[in-house]
């Protein structure tokens, strides 16, 4: 039981996909300028993750090792689909807003990393609660990204003021470069963290 709690906890902090591992970072720099399109990509990738590692891991001894990566795409593929005409047709204007990025999740090295090294090779319940794990993890680093980015940059939460009218936006946050300026300041702040923790 202990086994399967870490599975899932794994992503969350000590694997953070963006966090730690450093992966899945075109979508998380690229649409994290607002805390809703942060949202709406974290969500569809957790979407895509839990359904192509159930999958996977559902037929992973009817998929041959030489035929393994093509299989992984079309899985991966068939559910990007799916969330694409789902976002089309119920959330038009997130939709828009994404953009290319919502096709793009085929491509991202998180799911295909996941299949991979771990969908392939263990059990369903293990591999579907990887990757909650991990798409929790992806969403809630990406949606932290997206808060921090749109408070200072544009006054603002979920398009609603937060921040008084004295307030002086800082505009370079919500553009490309503010996305690696926040990163990084996180990731410096949680290293520092980790690195207090370990010494304790």
């Amino acid at each position: 039981m202990l086994a399967k709690w870490e599975d899932f906890t794994n992503g969350l902090i000590r694997e953070n996909p963006i966090f730690r591992l450093m992966i899945g970072l075109c979508p998380a720099l690229a649409v994290s300028a607002s805390a809703p399109d942060a949202l709406g990509m974290g969500l569809a990738t957790l979407f895509v993750l839990v359904g192509s590692n159930f999958c996977i891991s559902l037929f992973r001894r009817q998929i041959t090792n030489e035929l393994r990566i093509p299989i992984f795409i079309v899985v991966i593929s068939t559910f990007v689909t799916i969330i694409d005409y789902v976002m089309a047709a119920f959330f038009l204007s997130l939709h828009r807003s994404l953009g290319v990025y919502v096709p793009l999740i085929v491509v991202n090295c998180l799911i295909l990393g996941r299949a991979e090294a771990f969908a392939y090779h263990r059990t369903t319940l293990s591999s579907v609660l990887d990757a909650l794990g991990m798409g929790t993890g992806f969403t809630l680093a990406i949606l932290l990204l997206g808060c921090i980015r749109e408070i200072l940059g544009n006054g603002t939460l979920f398009h609603t003021p937060v921040i008084s009218l004295q307030f002086e936006p800082i505009i370079l946050l919500i553009l490309p470069p503010g996305a690696f300026l926040v990163i990084g300041f996180l990731i410096a702040g949680l290293n520092a963290l980790s690195s207090k923790g370990a010494g304790k």
